[in-house]
């Protein structure tokens, strides 16, 4: 249970679809965030959950299958203290000023071609780009007392 004194952070990833790089980031964010992280996701034009980002996650032990795809008036966005881009700036929306905004601009892996195996391999590489830049980002917190 957190104490009235923890301060309670959230963090936001955005992309167009909210189907298949901000679900990832979702699902990999809840499965490693320190204590006192609350994790959301959504997307300016929402669609479904992509069936390959669902696959190449349970490949990981993570399981976003309940995962449903948000627009952003759908979530607390402004609670939220940090707030990740994962789509180029043209069409994800505008952050206030006071939220610190990181862009991590990956490819959508739901456009990347046509052939089931070459989209699974980008699938992958995406969630192990957003792997790795959530590691390095938990690494720069203060830890939660």
């Amino acid at each position: 249970m957190t104490s009235a004194s923890e301060h309670i952070s959230t963090i936001v990833f955005l992309c167009v679809a909210n189907s298949a790089r901000s679900q990832m980031a979702e699902g990999l964010a809840r499965a490693t965030a320190p204590s006192g992280w609350r994790v959301y996701s959504a997307g300016t034009r929402p669609n479904m959950v992509h069936p390959l980002a669902i696959m190449v996650m349970r490949e990981i032990d993570i399981d976003i299958s309940h995962h449903r795809s948000k627009a952003i008036e759908d979530i607390p966005i402004h609670e939220a203290d940090v707030v990740v881009t994962l789509c180029s700036e043209e069409v994800c929306p505008t952050i206030n000023s006071d939220t610190q905004h990181l862009r991590w601009p990956l490819p959508d892996p739901a456009t990347e071609g046509d052939m089931i195996r070459y989209q699974l391999d980008v699938f992958r590489s995406v969630r192990d780009d957003i792997r790795q830049k959530l590691t390095s980002f938990w690494d720069t917190q203060p830890a939660k007392r």
